[in-house]
């Protein structure tokens, strides 16, 4: 073939293959569409009140229209084929609407309601749902509510933010439906819209088993020095993975090792990992607050959890852009077995770093449960109750309900003899021990800061005097100081008394890190 002939054939297949990129890429720009993340969808509730944003992707530099009952709002993806809006302020009330978003194609999403939107997150015991909770049977028959509503996210851990979750869509309460749903979240959303009248939405986004780091911000996390021994950790196990990926020929052992840093890798613990892998793909949307449970698996760290759990809500405000929206919780339950002489505890402890968040918080509040949990299960049933107390925050805060919400709560102790009088705050309504009318689950302390059980007194002003015949000269009282403690004090409300010690002496987390 002569070199005319080869050039001329040469360049006729280079023609051809050029036209084939062209068309593929003409094709592939007229197939694109818009597209929304999944929190949007059929049946899903927007908050009352303010405006919401809304985002997606089209064609760089394409022409969004998004249209809601009589309004419409528009905007332009950017170059990279983003675009975000905010929907106009829309009140509670008249029928289900239908959102329209044109762009290169339309996108409709129908049985849209108006109302209060909250996000329900944390481990185990906010994932547990109704099926696995006390008298499934019954709230099954009974969960007839069109106006209740939920979406459940998926558990995935990833360092690189994931935009959408397709397969995760808005379901209406219903006998068939409600099975699924976070209890705590339904239990609160069913209270709230009983009082209220008001559609609620919860986003459920829980995790077990995970812990408060792997919500936050990777970089907020590495930009604070006091959590440098946490990301140290974590940096010097990713270094050890990549280096065992990249080694193609492994021993037994680096195999193994590999695998079990790749649970770690992808799990619910590294920092930023639900941050990027779950939360992401709907932070930002429109919420009226959160409610929260977990700390279970931070309690082994409970002095650092004293500042990682202000910042990761800190982090999801800052984020989120709604300014210091509720954000409630619920103190971990009693567990393990009970035991007869006081002690040291990483619970009590955790639980204490919990109570601290309220005064570093603002517009934050805490549910007490240690009368809720099972010692022989860390997944106590009964999710009705935690629900109604979270709910009491919320309707006495949010919603202008005059109902009591707050445990009652330490407030201050003096030495008088050989006892310790102790007030609290929040127990106006008066004292009503449980089971028994003496007060039980005190101990308490002299300076050698050795506890004995305490004999405990309701005093005619509602203050308990405290003492034990081991303890002549007292510096130190303790109430329900143990993973499961023998306690019995509440309000006549039934709320109650929060777990509390009036020392600062060091505890067993305190160097953990």
């Amino acid at each position: 073939m002569n070199r005319e002939l080869l050039f001329s054939k040469t360049k006729s297949l280079l023609i051809f293959s050029c036209s084939l990129l062209a068309s593929a890429a003409f094709a592939l720009r007229c197939s694109a569409e818009v597209k929304l993340p999944n929190v949007f969808s059929d049946h899903m509730v927007l908050q009352q009140g303010q405006e919401n944003k809304i985002w997606g992707t089209d064609n760089a530099g394409q022409k969004i229209t998004i249209t809601i009952g009589n309004q419409s709002v528009e905007t332009t993806t950017n170059e990279k084929g983003v675009w975000t809006t905010k929907l106009p302020p829309m009140k509670v009330g008249g029928d289900a609407l239908k959102l329209r978003v044109q762009g290169s194609s339309v996108i409709e999403i129908n049985d849209i309601l108006i109302g209060e939107v909250w996000i329900c997150s944390g481990q185990s015991n906010m994932q547990w749902n109704v099926n696995q909770s006390n008298d499934p049977d019954l709230e099954r028959l009974s969960a007839n509510y069109p106006n209740i509503r939920m979406i459940n996210f998926p558990q995935i851990g990833r360092q690189e933010a994931i935009w959408t979750h397709d397969d995760r869509k808005w379901k209406v309460s219903t006998p068939e439906t409600v099975g699924e749903f976070s209890a705590v979240g339904y239990f609160f959303a069913r209270q709230l819209h009983q009082t209220t009248g008001v559609p609620i939405g919860m986003i459920n986004n829980a995790w077990g088993g995970s812990a408060a780091e792997a919500w936050v911000n990777r970089d907020v996390l590495k930009a604070d020095p006091k959590f440098d021994g946490l990301m140290k950790r974590w940096v010097d196990m990713e270094a050890i993975h990549a280096t065992l990926s990249a080694n193609k020929e492994r021993t037994p052992e680096q195999q193994k090792q590999l695998d079990g840093l790749n649970g770690s890798m992808f799990g619910n613990a590294r920092p930023g990992n639900i941050y990027n892998g779950v939360l992401k793909s709907h932070l930002g949307y429109g919420i009226k607050g959160a409610i929260w449970y977990q700390g279970e698996s931070n309690a082994g760290r409970a002095y650092q959890y004293r500042e990682l759990f202000p910042l990761m809500i800190q982090n999801w405000r800052q984020e989120w852009g709604q300014g210091d929206f509720p954000f409630y919780w619920v103190q971990l339950a009693d567990f393990e077995a009970e035991k007869a002489e006081p002690g040291d505890s990483p619970w009590a402890e955790l639980r204490e770093a919990q109570t601290m968040a309220m005064d570093k918080v603002a517009n934050s509040g805490q549910a007490v449960i240690i009368d809720i949990g099972e010692g022989k299960d860390i997944h106590p049933k009964n999710k009705l109750d935690v629900g109604k107390r979270l709910a009491r925050w919320a309707l006495a805060k949010e919603y202008g309900i005059s109902i009591d919400h707050q445990s009652p709560r330490y407030d201050s102790s003096e030495v008088s003899e050989s006892s310790m009088i102790v007030k609290f705050k929040y127990v106006e309504s008066g004292w009503r021990p449980f089971d028994v009318r003496e007060p039980r689950g005190f101990t308490i302390a002299g300076e050698d800061k050795k506890f004995y059980n305490a004999k405990a007194t309701i005093l005619p002003d509602g203050r308990i005097q405290v003492s034990a015949p081991e303890v002549p000269k007292p510096v130190s009282v303790r109430y329900a100081w143990a993973q499961n403690p023998i306690c019995n004090m509440f309000a006549n409300n039934g709320l109650p008394l929060t777990p509390f010690r009036t020392d600062d002496w060091p505890g067993v987390t305190a160097k953990n890190e």
